[in-house]
């Protein structure tokens, strides 16, 4: 620690310089993303240089106030940066629903979903908002995402009831109504149908 509490090594002019950051990755919906990557994931400067990374080496060495919360903006970005060059590339082979979101009437339709799941959609109100017809958008969005509008939607509220039940102390009522269900019993038939186990038994699992 001779240079410093976040640099280690020998000497701070070295000829390599190795910038390491970590994510705790839990949950269903973080889990999406990782599951769409190979294990290790590479770019070479050839194919991706960023302007992040000598801001990113320059805010590291200082210990200065502040400098943890601009560490984790600048990785942020640096991260979602390096995410899109992957998925970028020729040879990539993008998760359907990361695809997707390109797409001017599926991507609308997605990011409605996400934004608001506790809205009582339909394909009817979803088709509205997208400015297509009704069949338009299920055949559209099915080729699109492999599953129909209703079928995300349930698999997209339920993920987020999983990760609420793991990390709040919502009720289970509360939770139902966050992300779209009329009530507990609903949200737990359908829980229990997806997850094969209750919400309650996935609740003391997460603790």
């Amino acid at each position: 620690m001779d240079i410093g509490v976040r640099s280690w090594g020998d000497r701070p002019d070295g000829s390599t310089v190795m910038l390491i950051g970590t994510y705790p990755v839990e949950g269903e919906i973080n889990g999406r993303l990782p599951d769409a990557l190979p294990p290790l994931l590479s770019l070479t400067s050839g194919r991706w240089r960023s302007a992040l990374t000598p801001v990113l080496m320059d805010e590291v060495v200082p210990d200065e106030p502040g400098q943890e919360v601009v560490l984790d903006r600048l990785l942020d970005l640096l991260v979602i940066a390096a995410l899109k060059a992957w998925f970028a590339r020729p040879e990539a082979e993008p998760p359907a629903w990361y695809a997707a979101l390109a797409d001017p009437v599926v991507g609308r339709v997605l990011r409605l979903v996400q934004d608001d799941p506790a809205h009582a959609w339909t394909v009817a109100s979803l088709a509205a908002k997208a400015g297509v017809s009704r069949a338009a958008l299920a055949r559209r969005f099915t080729d699109l995402v492999g599953e129909p509008p209703m079928t995300c939607l349930t698999g997209w509220r339920l993920a987020l009831a999983a990760d609420r039940l793991r990390d709040t102390d919502d009720t289970l009522d509360a939770i139902a109504r966050q992300v779209g269900y009329g009530s507990a019993f609903t949200l737990s038939s359908a829980f229990k149908r997806v997850y094969g186990v209750s919400p309650r038994q996935h609740r003391s699992r997460g603790a």
